[in-house]
């Protein structure tokens, strides 16, 4: 919070005496009922004057018309009195004039109006065969005849008697309701033991449906069980027999009467032929011997110069003729080709099978000293072992 000066003081209250000599000056401008700059103040009086000379005027002029209005007030309500009081006394002239002179027994039509005209007059009828009783008086309807009371208790005993034989039909006929509901109950009845013993029927006859759908499922299941059973025994022995055909058959067994040709006796079917028979490969070695010894009496015959060559060229022959699986000499090649039995070679040096047969099989294992694994036999091999009772890889060997 500032502190005030004195300097702060002083100044405030010269902006506040210069704020209300403002205000002062614009109520003396602005405000034109107390304006006296730049007006006339002569005719504003005159103005003034004049105004209140119209107005006292204006007031005589208004009492005056009040005055005249309450005189003619006056005159109003004691005209209307006399009034009152003439029309009464007219009244009262005319009444006493008609009670005087014109009484309602003197009119014509008196007795249309006649108050005691009902006591004065005859009766309606005074019997039913009145002949003043016409269709259209209407004096006369069904059942206010005068013998009515007659009537009425003729028909009360009328009406008991009617009540007393409807009370019996009722009881006859609660008695025929009580007979058929009671008929009713009892073919009720019968038909529940009816429909009890049929359904007795029907739950023993569902037993006994039950009893043979269990025994017959049972069978079926029973028959089921052992007709899995005799298909799995069927399978077993197809298996068992499908196993020993192909152990005895063609295939495992390489038996080589199936890759026998019909043109001759030299040829073979290519996709039947399965390799050489033990006889051809121990003809082929035959003539593979028989070769080298032929050839070994040719180098033994040749010229000393070349002894050491022809000492080693036999040396490789009977080598190659020893081993089964070495390569065979070209002569062996020849004789093989000339018998239909071995693989020959062609025009462009590759080898083949004679007049169309394939090449066989190689069995031959790699050269000795070479440090390669020597092939097993085969589970083919083994098969035609136990068929033949030997193995050819033995009997190669």
């Amino acid at each position: 919070m500032e502190v005030a000066q004195p300097r702060d003081l002083e100044q405030h209250l010269r902006l506040a005496k210069r704020s209300r000599g403002e205000l002062c000056r614009q109520k003396r401008i602005f405000n034109a009922r107390s304006r006296l700059l730049g007006g006339d103040t002569e005719a504003w009086d005159f103005q003034v004057h004049d105004q209140k000379i119209k107005e006292a005027t204006e007031k005589a002029r208004h009492e005056t018309f009040a005055a005249e209005m309450r005189q003619n007030d006056k005159i109003m309500c004691m005209l209307e009195g006399r009034e009152r009081r003439d029309k009464k006394s007219l009244c009262k002239a005319i009444s006493d004039f008609q009670q005087t002179f014109q009484k309602p027994e003197t009119r014509r039509e008196f007795d249309l109006s006649d108050p005691l005209a009902l006591r004065k007059d005859l009766p309606a009828r005074q019997s039913d065969n009145d002949i003043r009783n016409t269709v259209s008086g209407m004096q006369r309807f069904m059942g206010e005849d005068l013998n009515f009371h007659e009537r009425k208790r003729f028909q009360e005993e009328q009406n008991r008697e009617w009540a007393s034989q409807q009370q019996r039909e009722q009881e006859r006929a609660r008695a025929a309701q009580r007979r058929a509901e009671d008929l009713y109950f009892k073919t009720r009845l019968q038909f529940d033991e009816t429909a009890k013993h049929l359904q007795n029927l029907e739950s023993a006859t569902r037993k006994a449906v039950c009893a043979a759908v269990k025994e017959f499922n049972k069978n079926q299941a029973t028959e089921s069980v052992e007709r899995k059973t005799r298909e799995k025994k069927q399978e077993e022995e197809d298996n068992l027999a499908e196993i020993s055909n192909l152990l005895r058959g063609d295939l495992l067994s390489e038996n080589p009467q199936p890759a026998a040709s019909s043109l001759g006796p030299h040829r073979v079917v290519p996709d039947r032929w399965k390799g050489m028979t033990r006889e051809q490969l121990e003809h082929i070695r035959l003539v593979q011997k028989q070769q080298i010894q032929e050839k070994l009496v040719r180098v033994s015959r040749a010229p000393r110069a070349s002894a050491p060559g022809a000492v080693s060229h036999g040396r490789r022959a009977e080598r190659g003729g020893n081993e089964v699986t070495g390569a065979p000499a070209a002569s062996g090649r020849r004789a093989a080709a000339r018998h239909g039995v071995g693989p020959a070679k062609g025009a462009d040096g590759s080898l083949h099978a004679a007049h169309g047969a394939p090449a066989p099989a190689r069995a031959a294992g790699p050269p000795p000293g070479s440090g390669l694994r020597q092939p097993q036999p085969g589970p083919g091999a083994a098969l035609a072992e136990e068929t033949y009772g030997g193995s050819l890889y033995k009997s190669a060997h």
